[in-house]
């Protein structure tokens, strides 16, 4: 019996209607929804700083105002880690709205997860759980499951595994809905959304996705139908590379191997996920762990027309002594200017200071007096983008690793029973594999200078501190040029940002892909926001838009 899979948000601040959308659009047995990030987890601790009661996904709450009907209606179960640092909360909460409402839901949620109590200094401390939580509340005829940190792939591992009965030890079907439960996760990315060759199809508005399951792991990826966007092989393999490293995905349930997924195109809109194989998961858990890093203060100072590396000069000369006493200071010159341009904003450039600090004085009124007063005392054209503010908190992301049982997982049924989690039995030490042999490259042949994206697709993100970068081609010819050709050493090249940085290549010769793992490009993770694209999403375009020597037969 197929298990229908949809997913109505792929971050705190998704489209509102989705859940409405998904519920009215088609046929569903279980609805999830993503809310979390490492980013998400900061701000909802800051959240719980002001209110204890607070620190759960709010608009889930609102969502459920209008679709909790709607969901009982259509037989609808709904999955969601909009719990936050505060499932419990959030479960009184739905129970208190289904009153209202006079229905009869049964909530449940998953706990164990908060480690904060164990690391003293953090703001938020969550291992990243399984999905066997889930599933038990599931068995036990959950309406609703709410969790705080679990993977995003536990919200279709776990339902899967209490419809088709699957334990713990059932690698290969646990893998294919980790995989499924991947595409899931990111919502319209899967559906034409941020997707690298998004003129092929209408993507004003993509639909959500959803997942078939089948008891064997497989799947189908696809939406329901009417909705805008797409789902074809590319689409997918985008998914698939995105915040991924090696071949080994692994996760607290399940290995997934990526380099035995196969994707076929099924029919319009429809991906078939099949072959995936499955190992023992690592014997500890993640943790990630937020912490507040002090300060941080920006100014954008715009300069104008001729002389501009001159103008930078000056002003970075003028504000050296107010810097100062300042730990980390960071100025970067953003040439956007053109030459005898035709608007004054096509004449400018940005010089742009971040500066960061324990101390919020230090950042604050120093910087901001500074920069006023330079208002007519500096450059010709001085002005800037917005005047400094006082200083706002940023927060750094780490992550730690603790053995499996060290968390308490347990399953808080609807009628409040405390049914404890087992932790894995069978683990396995993640290594890498060896890597895979090449393709037989392409013969040699006449080349022209042209840009990477005409023929390759690439999808990038933020781990932490890293960020990866998914970069896949289109076609068995284009795979055995790109194979051969982007190099760890020619991406250094291509990307200058990274020449200094540990880089790893992983190849995936089943989506024709490679993967690049660039480790402290954004410094202290995305709350530190230590690049102006603090989350690398560009990464990837940056990438495709460089220009190499590429061979004519594929242009």
């Amino acid at each position: 019996m197929t298990l229908r899979i949809g997913n109505a948000s792929g971050f705190y601040g998704d489209r509102f209607d989705a859940m409405r959308e998904m519920l009215t659009g088609g046929e569903l047995d279980v609805l999830t929804g993503d809310y979390l990030a490492e980013l998400t987890m900061l701000i909802l601790g800051r959240d719980r700083l002001k209110d204890p009661g607070a620190g759960y996904a709010r608009t889930f709450l609102r969502q459920l105002e209008e679709c909790l009907g709607l969901a009982h209606e259509r037989g609808v179960r709904i999955v969601t880690n909009a719990g936050g640092l505060n499932p419990a909360g959030l479960a009184d909460r739905i129970r208190e709205l289904a009153d209202q409402l006079g229905l009869p839901g049964r909530v449940a949620h998953v706990d164990g997860d908060d480690l904060t109590h164990l690391h003293p200094g953090s703001l938020a401390a969550h291992a990243y759980l399984g999905g066997f939580g889930i599933t038990a509340c599931l068995r036990d005829g959950a309406d609703v499951v709410v969790t705080g940190r679990v993977t995003d792939a536990a919200l279709v591992t776990g339902p899967a595994a209490a419809h088709f009965g699957w334990g713990p030890t059932d690698h290969d079907r646990l893998a294919g809905a980790v995989v499924a439960g991947h595409v899931l996760e990111c919502g319209t990315q899967a559906t034409g959304g941020n997707y690298a060759f998004f003129q092929e199809g209408d993507v004003r508005r993509p639909g959500f996705p959803l997942a078939e399951l089948h008891e064997d792991g497989t799947a189908v990826i696809t939406k329901h139908p009417g909705t805008g966007g797409f789902v074809d092989v590319g689409t997918v393999t985008a998914q698939l590379l995105y915040e991924t490293q090696g071949a080994r995905y692994a996760g607290p349930d399940v290995t997934a191997r990526l380099d035995t997924v196969r994707l076929t195109q099924d029919g319009p809109d429809r991906v078939r996920i099949s072959g995936v194989r499955g190992e023992a998961p690592p014997p500890t858990l993640k943790v990630g762990l937020n912490r507040l890093g002090g300060f941080r203060n920006e100014v954008a100072f715009v300069l104008t027309g001729l002389d501009i590396e001159a103008k930078a000069a000056l002003v970075r000369e003028q504000m050296e002594t107010h810097l100062a006493k300042v730990t980390d200071v960071r100025w970067d010159l953003v040439r956007t200017d053109r030459p005898d341009a035709a608007t004054e904003e096509t004449a400018g450039a940005l010089l742009r200071l971040v500066v960061r600090d324990a101390n919020q004085e230090v950042v604050g009124r120093a910087l901001s007096g500074a920069a006023v007063e330079l208002a007519l005392a500096s450059y010709p054209g001085f002005h800037v983008l917005a005047p400094p503010g006082k200083g706002s908190p940023y927060g750094v992301f780490e992550d730690v690793y603790v053995p499996h049982g060290a968390v308490d997982h347990v399953a808080v049924l609807h009628d409040g029973r405390r049914l404890p989690v087992a932790p894995a039995q069978e683990t396995a030490v993640l290594e890498d594999l060896p890597t895979p042999p090449l393709p037989e490259p392409l013969p040699e042949g006449p080349t022209r200078r042209a840009p990477l994206g005409l023929i390759a697709g690439a999808r990038s993100g933020d781990k932490g501190g890293n960020a990866n970068i998914g970069v896949w081609a289109r076609t068995d010819e284009a795979w055995r040029w790109l194979a051969h050709t982007l190099t760890v050493e020619h991406l250094r090249e291509l990307l200058p940002e990274t020449a200094e940085l540990p880089v790893t290549r992983h190849d995936l010769p089943n989506l024709r892909a490679l993967n690049f793992v660039v480790e402290g490009i954004l410094g202290e993770g995305v709350a530190a926001q230590h690049r102006f694209d603090p989350q690398a999403k560009a990464l990837g375009e940056w990438l495709r838009s460089r220009h190499l020597d590429i061979p004519e037969a594929l242009l």
